[in-house]
Parts: C-alpha cells; structure tokens; sequence
C-alpha cells in the first residue's frame, strides 16, 4: 500500500534523515547560515513532482544557481568548481523517482526527463 503523500516540511525531514545534513552539490553541512532546501532532480517545470523520491537537500545557493538545469548538467559544473558534488546519491535519488513512478504511474513529463539524465548519468556525464 502506497504511503500518504508527505508534506514539504515533513519531506524535507525525510530527505536529510535518508542522505544527510549536506547539500547534495556542494557537500556544506547545514549549519549556522547553510540552511537546506528542497531541490527537485527533476525540476517542477520539467514535470517533476513534488514527492521524496525527486527531492534531494541543497543549499539555497546551489539551488538557486541550478535553476531548471538538469541534474547531469549540474553535477558536472559542480565538478568544474571543485566541489564534492554526491554523484552516488543523486544517481540513487533518481533511482528511487523511477520506481516510485513505476508503482503510481503518470508523470509523462517527467519520464523524457528522468530517463535522459539517468542515462547521462549512467554514461558518467
């Protein structure tokens, strides 16, 4: 039986208790003036939807700066910058969406746009 839907606060909760108290591009712990926030893989306006599975904690800096760019896209910028962006955990995070979508179906949209950034991904970039 499917879970209930989360709210966002109750889902931000879950992401880090699931990854951790770093962001997921950059690695800063939250802490002080790090504060996390909800950073979809694939973007809303990608048709992501707003649930666990398509979420990963970012600092409000790399969220921002990501914008609707894709999540191959960004870990590979992360990487220009010389950050320890968490490719593992991005690729299990896109893992989980893909098998949630699976299970409830629909999200067109956001099936083009997981299966090419998991195949970059797979691909190494």
């Amino acid at each position: 039986m499917e879970q209930p839907q989360l709210d966002r606060v109750q889902r931000m909760a879950a992401v880090l208790e699931r990854d951790g108290p770093t962001c997921a591009w950059c690695g800063r712990t939250f802490e002080g003036r790090v504060v996390p926030t909800t950073d979809h893989l694939v973007p809303r306006v990608k048709g992501g939807p707003s649930w666990l599975e398509n979420e990963v904690a970012a600092c409000r800096r790399c969220n921002g700066e990501r914008g609707h760019r894709g999540a191959a896209d960004w870990l590979e910028e992360c990487h220009r910058r010389g950050w320890p962006a968490d490719d593992e955990r991005v690729r299990r995070v896109l893992g989980l969406l893909e098998a949630a979508i699976g299970r409830r179906g629909g999200q067109r949209r956001a099936r083009v746009n997981l299966a090419t950034q998991a195949r970059r991904l797979r691909r190494g970039g």
